[in-house]
């Protein structure tokens, strides 16, 4: 049964996107209520807003994006950047022109917006056009920073032919390549956007391994497998092995948990506070109960979790602090213990941040040559004592925003705090206002979090590079030596010097300590056991092109 919304786009019952999905994936066989064993099941809490790559804000997006369409370059496991549209591609002498040369086996899917409904040949040109559409205004894309003032304003995207795609650079700028991973660079055909405007977030088009059925918002995502999807394995068989996807939105953790423990879902993305002690040990391992029944897959996440001290003097909220003493922020980072908080809160689910703010996870990470904080208690009352506050005495209390869902670690943080004598008072607000607050640099000590948007210790470090606003330099830290260092790292194409260099960089701005950095996140994944090829990555992308179910 078709619906017409307010806004008169038509919309589906639950009962018609049952019907099509029966239809349509086969979810029964012929004379038998037999259940189609290939789809893979799984839940957005968040829900999805858009199907548009160039609204790829979110993860939910960006995992639903990744299934329908595909990007010039991608990430493999290793974090290296690999082929994909693009075969292979070249680098100019002077690192400002990319040339990349593209496959000319791909077909976009099929659509109405096409000459008899059949998806026609990518080119060039749609490369040109998808990277163009991110960056003018009309659009409005979340996505335009990733080319602002980094293309060249005059000539930034030229199709040299159809398969042959270039990009220029105002100045040398090495992760350009990392950028071009991310899903608000999958290429889209002009036809589809054209024909559909606004309504392009439902009817998306793509290249990639899935493609929409249907769309019921708030209730459903069914996809279903590309029969042209370009890619094969290492035997020649045709990706993906799934028949389809099915996204479901359900609200409440514990409901999608037990949809998860009766097999209705393949994976739980995540475990939820309230119930991760019912199924982890305190190491983070399965408990007894579920060892056999389900999978736990961890792997290190491009996060990192941390406390952000505000460092711009020409405010009175800092003029006034303690927390302007080097001395302060050293003894904070020092006085607790970031491995029992990991233990005791977080079941061991991430990884102590006891390096710098470059997370674990990424080829530049190195702990060996970047030296953070452990706990130390007698250092940060020595530090105390030598910014004139011994024992923490004349030390005002310092009050820390957090949101609801990390209060706990603010307390235990604050708890251990107070045993050295410095007295923190925890600030629960929502997330809005704490992200309106530090936006304003109206935040002294709040609790921040940074996901790497592609995989290059660049976007971390960019987090303190003075001449970039709030956000990403939330701190508003400005070292003129790290500066250097930063942009030194940009024009370096040799990797190993490159990562030399950000790890120079880091290892100065932690000795400044302008954060707290507490730990670096894990991708934590409940799996069913019949579910094979679902292998994690650090960027916790949904990969399901190799992915089989054998139940």
């Amino acid at each position: 049964m078709k619906l017409k919304t307010k806004s008169g786009r038509t919309t589906y019952s639950t009962f018609h996107i049952f019907i099509i999905l029966t239809l349509t994936l086969g979810l029964f066989s012929c004379g038998q209520t037999k259940r189609n064993n290939n789809i893979f099941h799984y839940n957005e809490q968040s829900g999805i807003a858009s199907l548009d790559p160039a609204f790829a804000k979110s993860l939910s997006v960006m995992w639903a994006i990744h299934q329908l369409y595909n990007t010039l370059v991608e990430i493999d496991q290793n974090m290296n950047i690999a082929p994909s549209l693009a075969k292979s591609w070249d680098e100019s002498a002077d690192h400002l022109t990319f040339t990349f040369h593209l496959r000319n086996d791909i077909y976009f899917q099929d659509n109405g917006a096409f000459p008899g409904g059949k998806g026609r040949r990518m080119t060039a040109q749609d490369v040109a056009y998808s990277f163009r559409r991110i960056i003018d205004p009309a659009t409005a894309s979340s996505g335009a920073w990733i080319f602002n003032s980094r293309v060249d304003p005059s000539h930034p995207f030229t199709a040299l032919n159809d398969s042959t795609f270039q990009l220029k650079l105002i100045k040398p700028f090495h992760p350009i390549l990392g950028v071009l991973s991310m899903q608000y660079c999958s290429i889209v055909p002009k036809e589809v956007v054209e024909k559909y405007g606004k309504d392009f977030r439902s009817h998306p088009c793509g290249t990639g391994p899935f493609q929409l059925v249907a769309w019921e918002e708030g209730q459903a995502i069914i996809m279903k497998k590309n029969p042209g999807y370009f890619e094969r394995d290492s035997a020649g068989n045709r990706l993906p092995y799934l028949d389809g996807i099915k996204i479901t939105f359900l609200e409440n953790k514990a409901t999608e948990f037990l949809e998860f423990e009766q097999q209705r879902l393949e994976f739980v993305n995540d475990i939820d506070p309230s119930f991760k002690d019912e199924v982890l040990s305190k190491s983070g391992e399965l408990r007894p109960d579920w060892k056999g029944k389900i999978v736990l897959q961890k792997h290190p996440y491009l996060t990192t979790e941390y406390f952000g001290i505000l460092m711009n003097t020409t405010k009175n909220l800092v003029k006034n602090s303690p927390l302007r003493d080097v001395r302060v922020r050293q003894a904070i980072n020092y006085g607790f213990d970031r491995k029992k908080l990991m233990l005791y809160i977080r079941n061991s689910i991430g990884t102590p941040a006891t390096s710098g703010f470059v997370p674990l996870g990424l080829p530049s990470f190195d702990s060996s040559r970047v030296k953070g904080y452990n706990y130390n208690p007698q250092k940060a009352m020595q530090l105390l004592k030598e910014a004139g506050y011994p024992q923490g005495r004349g030390l005002p209390e310092i009050p820390l925003l957090t949101i609801p869902i990390y209060g706990d670690i603010a307390s235990f943080v604050a708890n251990q705090l107070r045993q050295i004598g410095i007295r923190v008072k925890v600030d629960v607000v929502q997330k809005s206002l704490l992200l309106e607050q530090t936006a304003k640099s109206e935040a002294l000590f709040f609790r921040g979090s940074w996901i790497g948007d592609y995989p290059d210790a660049e976007n971390f470090l960019s987090v303190f590079y003075s001449k970039n606003p709030a956000p990403p330099n939330y701190t508003r830290y400005s070292n003129p030596a790290f500066d250097k260092l930063y942009e030194k790292a940009l024009a370096e194409t040799n990797d190993s010097v490159r990562y030399r260099i950000y790890q120079q960089a880091d290892q100065l701005m932690m000795k400044d300590a302008p954060v707290v950095p507490i730990w670096y996140d894990m991708v934590v994944r409940l799996v069913q056991p019949y579910v094979k090829n679902f292998v994690p990555n650090s960027s916790n992308l949904l990969e399901l092109r190799r992915v089989k179910i054998e139940k």
